[in-house]
């Protein structure tokens, strides 16, 4: 079996069905890591010697005649602000390395080991969650698989890279203004951020705790839709995890998207973007058929008070180390931190008016309208470095504009699937589709047409 390539669905099979081993399994992602991962930087730590006693146990259970789950054997890992029993949880920063080892596992690591997948380390990321690029001044930058010399996105950077590239086919990752979407996009992956409250964030180290998601990256829909259906459930330890009953997806995956209603985001979403960025979206339009086009209203007052809120409650959480420790934060995200303390209160508070009045203006347009295309990133990944670009005869910085169009999205919690567009001898580019809160089903049946038809796909 080629393990580069395979999806993880395809790993536990042949796991299960003993065609392999999960210590085969997990000595070559540990190898592939091992020659590889200098080159990209994804892996913080690389927790091999708990992965082959974990792997030994899933074999041990297959032997026996049971089943030890619906990922078994598969190999994952997780951005470094989940919580992993025995490691420190860096959050991507020097001040958090001071801190104790965690002494339990992330909720969403834990019912992935339930499920029979294995943890093999921790992933690369912007300081503290604040940041579309994974440049760590303290941990260096993650590369893109497809081009070393651009970033991978971020803050997620590590979890959409080591998917991309080969070196496990599932990870986890946070996104608060569009850190899994647009890491997926820049990467060439599927990368998923349900509902706000969907998924439980027990665990994991928080930057803005109103807009804080967690979710997968991944090769194929149906991976996403099996480890979406793994992390489903109520969670004690996240107060604002929902008590609203899981609903699978994967059985739905198959089911006939006709009667789904699908629009082109207009508007706001086709402007300040290369024409290769709406050109996709089109790909993805014309393979479904879809022709009708909708207006989110305010889009671009909705990532204003994005900006305002994120900084102001990321500042307020990290107030004290900024006071007795500005020195040992990573420059571009303390300087933020620094703006974000700076804000007047009045304007937090209007900027949350104004996240009512929107999501109640969303609410009324998904009415109408089931899934919405958009594109994720404006632009392909931008050399590691970089700080600014001509776009449309304009200078713009470049960090900013990456979440020009997912920020809007999560500013309102909705479930958002980046799906995937290859283009030959081109860097990757991704489209979002959008959907009202709680129906991560419908996407991901859209997602799967898709993928059957073979307009969305990942390149490893």
């Amino acid at each position: 079996m080629n393990f580069d390539s395979a999806d993880a669905i395809t790993i536990s099979d042949a796991v299960r069905a003993a065609k392999v081993s999960a210590v085969e399994v997990t000595k070559a992602a540990i190898a592939r890591i091992a020659a590889r991962d200098h080159q990209l930087n994804c892996f913080t730590a690389v927790t091999a010697e708990t992965a082959l006693i974990d792997a030994v146990r899933i074999d041990e259970e297959i032997a026996q005649g049971n089943n030890p789950g619906l990922l078994a054997g598969v190999p994952f890992a997780v951005k470094n602000l989940f919580d992993i029993a025995g490691l420190t949880t860096l959050a991507g920063s020097k001040i958090n390395a001071e801190n104790p080892a965690a002494t339990q596992d992330a909720t969403a690591v834990a019912k992935l080991k339930k499920a029979g997948a294995v943890l093999i380390g921790a992933l690369n990321m912007d300081e503290y969650a604040y940041g579309f690029v994974t440049e760590n001044s303290h941990y260096g930058a993650t590369h893109n698989p497809h081009d070393l010399q651009r970033v991978a996105g971020g803050s997620s950077g590590g979890s959409a890279a080591a998917v991309a590239a080969g070196l496990v086919p599932l990870t986890l990752g946070s996104d608060t203004n569009g850190s899994i979407r647009v890491p997926a996009a820049l990467c060439g992956v599927f990368g998923f951020k349900p509902t706000y409250g969907r998924l439980s964030r027990a665990g994991v180290a928080l930057f803005s705790s109103s807009f804080d998601h967690i979710g997968p990256f991944a090769r194929s829909v149906q991976d996403i839709a099996t480890v979406f259906d793994v992390l489903q459930g109520e969670d004690d330890r996240d107060p604002i995890c929902t008590k609203r009953p899981p609903e699978l997806v994967l059985p739905q995956l198959n089911q006939d998207i006709s009667d789904i209603r699908i629009a082109i985001a207009a508007d706001y979403f086709t402007k300040g973007a290369e024409p290769e960025a709406l050109v996709a979206v089109q790909k993805v339009a014309d393979a479904l058929n879809v022709t009708e086009y909708v207006t989110i209203p305010e889009a671009h007052r909705a990532r204003a008070a994005a900006f305002v809120i994120t900084a102001s409650e990321g500042a307020n959480l990290h107030l004290e180390k900024l006071r007795c420790r500005p020195q040992d934060f990573d420059p571009a995200t303390r300087d933020r931190f620094l703006a974000g303390a700076l804000i007047p209160s009045s304007w937090y508070l209007q900027a949350q008016r104004f996240r009512k009045w929107y999501r109640d203006r969303v609410r009324e347009l998904f009415q109408n309208v089931d899934v919405i295309l958009a594109p994720t990133t404006s632009i392909s990944a931008p050399l590691i470095g970089q700080e600014s670009m001509i776009l449309d005869g304009e200078e713009i910085l470049v960090r900013p504009h990456l979440g020009l169009f997912t920020q809007p999205l999560s500013f309102i919690g909705l479930p958002v699937l980046s799906v995937p567009i290859q283009h030959p001898n081109a860097l990757p580019l991704g489209v979002q589709l959008i959907a009202a809160p709680y129906n991560e089903a419908l996407i991901l049946r859209v997602a799967a047409a898709l993928e059957l038809k073979g307009v969305v796909s990942t390149i490893v």
